[in-house]
């Protein structure tokens, strides 16, 4: 089998079900695996994948763990349930675009020397608007290094159309970055710096940003206890930072490399999301939040992190996410500083 989509469900049996039913793709190609990770949920998710599976054509396997893992854990229990060469991680409040899947399995069966591919998505707005992550213009041979691990390492936070070599993944398990929520990017750098990648330019799903709504899981589970549930504070926009370099950092010892500082200079070039997640929560909170993450991550390593502050300290969220739309829209592609 090419391909599992593989899907780590907590608490959204409707958004999942709407996943489950946007998938349209060559039944003989792939599976569905999702992995249900104890919520309290779990017996409404449970009946709509039972729903989903008597009328559909896709081999389904559904699991239910045992107790709660967490997300981190969680993907890697679903590493082990699928049995595709080939896994593509959807998170249960995402769904993939209209026709897309099908052609992103024709450029996976063109290029699966590859053990992972950049995959390039949507993000639809609470205004409706739609913002695309395109990184290249076209199709992109990302050649083996460091260069190329601190490039993919920014591009990979997002779980919706990630897709990966599940050999490859399964080899480089671990329970050591358990609570980050961050564990797809300790296989991305792994594996690009020491093979090549590629990107692939055809949006495959739209994510949806649920977690903004300030109605967030994680912190539920005992491996994310530096996590506090149910909002996105301050302290949970920091912590989710400073996992970033606690994959980094543990990569640079093992390999005698510089990778977390290349990724503090490039995360404060791209550092808008990590800075407008706070903006709604007030001028003053988030004027504190800007001062606090650069002492704490220091990533305010260029003028972009100060720009972009300052841009939503005085314009607001809404203001500055319609520019950065329009910026894409014209020019087709995210650019590059």
């Amino acid at each position: 089998m090419l391909l599992s989509i593989c899907i780590p469900s907590y608490n959204r049996p409707e958004s999942l079900l709407r996943l489950l039913q946007s998938v349209d793709a060559p039944s003989d190609k792939i599976e569905i695996v999702i992995a249900e990770d104890h919520a309290p949920r779990r017996a409404e998710v449970c009946n709509q994948v039972n729903l989903f599976k008597e009328s559909s054509v896709y081999q389904v396997v559904y699991h239910e763990n045992e107790k709660n893992l967490g997300y981190d854990a969680n993907l890697r229990s679903l590493l082990s349930l699928a049995k595709g060469d080939f896994v593509l991680f959807m998170g249960d409040d995402d769904a993939f675009k209209p026709a897309a899947l099908a052609k992103f399995i024709q450029f996976l069966e063109e290029n699966s020397t590859y053990n992972y591919i950049l995959r390039s998505y949507e993000i639809e707005h609470a205004d409706k608007k739609v913002e695309i992550f395109k990184y290249f213009p076209q199709t992109t041979v990302l050649k083996a290094g460091i260069e190329s691990a601190c490039f993919l390492f920014k591009r990979s936070v997002s779980i919706a159309g990630f897709n990966i070599n599940r050999r490859r993944a399964l080899e480089l398990s671990t329970s050591q970055f358990d609570g980050t929520l961050l564990y797809q990017l300790h296989l991305v750098i792994n594996i690009a710096y020491l093979d090549d990648t590629i990107f692939c330019d055809i949006p495959v799903a739209r994510v949806t940003q649920s977690f903004r709504d300030n109605n967030v899981s994680f912190g539920t589970s005992a491996n994310e206890t530096k996590f506090t549930p149910g909002k996105i504070s301050q302290e949970n926009s920091i912590r989710f930072t400073e996992g970033f370099f606690e994959i980094s950092d543990d990569f640079d010892k093992k390999q005698g490399t510089n990778l977390t500082a290349l990724i503090k200079k490039d995360l404060s070039k791209y550092s808008y999301p990590i800075l407008s997640i706070q903006r709604k929560n007030g001028f003053s909170n988030f004027f504190q939040y800007i001062l606090k993450l650069a002492k704490r991550t220091g990533i305010n390593q260029s003028w972009h992190y100060y720009f972009y502050s300052f841009c939503l300290l005085f314009l607001g969220e809404k203001i500055c996410d319609k520019g950065i739309i329009f910026i894409k829209k014209k020019l087709g592609y995210t650019p590059q500083f």
